[in-house]
């Protein structure tokens, strides 16, 4: 991967792709859930210290047996063992099931059929179909080359069995390596039968191992869940030009338009719209409520029949109520905006209380920082704010008053006042507009 960040730690849709795995096996509902780590190994724990695992050190890299063998001390003999890996983020759980049933009595392995083989373990099958082994591809001949069925590195075999392999694989290959599919041989030696299931895809079973196998995988991850949501009723305009980087629930007749940006957990409520090139956050938008294009949302609440932007922001803590409307070029940070209120252009809203029917005019800022502290502005009902205003914090507002155009306010305007602070116009009879000096 040429970075500093471990491989199974790089992200698809917004989770690593260990968290991908680990997920997957997590909705079979096993004993327990042992991850075998070696390079980066802190980092990886630490990213997934949230998760029930079982951590397992492989001091030195000697191949994908040795790996299992690390793990297998804390296994149960009574259990079903289902290997997988880190950089595979895309196996499905209904795959795994489908594995998991046929490792009853054998192992059972995983195969894929792929268009280029080229570095895979081969499947070498009798003139039955029955499975005899799996060939690396360096250990393989020029005719078992040719063969497109191909070994995925996922298994599920009985616990007992797989002990009883494992001490008997060897290293006798051009790696040096102690591979875990040489078990399968093993097992054949012993007359067992060994069983397979084709993954869904070959996409599923992709290993990332660099930086364009990672956006294969990214793009086919966004193109399944963007396939989930408009199988749920919701109305994307591009599949390809959707981004989901967390999570997004959808109600109904929901539209989303191209480029848009989920990030975090996102609701949408029913008929809600997203317009085109938006970013929400970890925001929940409310039923009805329209998001126009070029809006950035983060931890914000969107109330019912809103309307937001184009090209606004919402900043954490914004919390709009029913029917207000935010317009072009609004910032808003750790406001309340009360039901019906209007913030239609050019303006920054900061740490502040607005009321209900509230009317805010172009070029308005809340001061809400003084360079040590952050102080609040209170707004009540009905307030009108002229256009270019400046409303120093902290204040208060109250109810039906009104505030002339152009005025820095920094004093409590109570019920029904009329605040304003401007200088006095003074128009100059005769004034002459300056001219150009001769010879410029």
């Amino acid at each position: 991967m040429k970075s500093a960040l471990p491989k199974v730690l790089h992200p698809v849709a917004g989770r690593s792709m260990l968290a991908h795995v680990v997920s997957a096996a997590q909705l079979l509902g096993p004993k327990a859930i042992h991850v075998v780590v070696g390079h980066g190994a802190e980092q990886v724990r630490e990213t997934m210290s949230t998760t029930d695992l079982h951590w397992v050190i492989q001091d030195q890299q000697l191949g994908t047996g040795h790996a299992v063998l690390q793990a297998m001390p804390s296994v149960s003999d009574d259990s079903i063992v289902l290997v997988l890996y880190g950089d595979v983020p895309l196996i499905t759980t209904h795959t795994l099931i489908s594995l998991v049933s046929k490792a009853t009595a054998a192992p059972a392995l995983l195969t894929a059929v792929v268009q280029q083989p080229l570095g895979l373990g081969r499947i070498i099958r009798d003139a039955h179909g029955k499975l005899l082994e799996v060939v690396e591809e360096k250990d393989a001949t020029k005719e078992q080359r040719k063969i497109c069925e191909v070994n995925t590195g996922v298994l599920a075999a009985p616990a007992t069995d797989l002990k009883n392999y494992l001490a008997q694989v060897g290293n006798s290959n051009k790696q040096g390596e102690y591979y875990l599919p040489d078990i399968l041989g093993l097992a054949v030696k012993e007359g067992k039968t060994i069983e397979s299931c084709a993954a869904s895809s070959e996409l599923e079973v992709q290993g990332v191992n660099d930086r364009l196998q990672l956006n294969r995988v990214e793009r086919e991850c966004q193109r399944r869940q963007a396939e989930d949501l408009m199988r749920q009723g919701v109305s994307i305009a591009d599949i390809n030009r959707l981004d989901i980087r967390g999570s997004l629930r959808c109600g109904e007749d929901v539209t989303i338009d191209v480029n848009v940006v989920i990030e975090g957990s996102v609701e949408l409520g029913d008929g809600a719209s997203v317009g085109p090139n938006c970013v929400l956050i970890d925001t929940r938008v409310e039923d009805g409520a329209v998001i126009h294009a070029f809006s950035h949302l983060q931890e914000s609440v969107i109330g019912k029949n809103c309307s937001v932007g184009p090209y606004a922001r919402l900043r954490p803590g914004s919390c709009l109520d029913e029917g207000v409307k935010v317009g072009n070029f609004v910032e808003i940070k750790k406001a309340d905006v009360g039901k019906g209120s209007k913030i239609n252009h050019l303006s920054y809203i900061g740490d502040c209380e607005m009321g209900s029917g509230v009317n805010v005019g172009a070029g308005t800022i809340v001061c809400n920082y003084d360079g040590v502290n952050k102080s609040k502005t209170v707004i009540g009902d009905g307030v009108f704010v002229g256009s270019n205003s400046t409303l120093v914090a902290p204040l208060t507002i109250e109810q039906g008053a009104f505030v002339g155009a152009g005025s820095t306010v920094t004093r409590t305007v109570k019920k029904n006042e009329l605040a304003v602070s401007r200088a006095r116009q003074k128009n100059i009879q005769g004034w002459q507009r300056p001219t150009k000096e001769s010879g410029e």
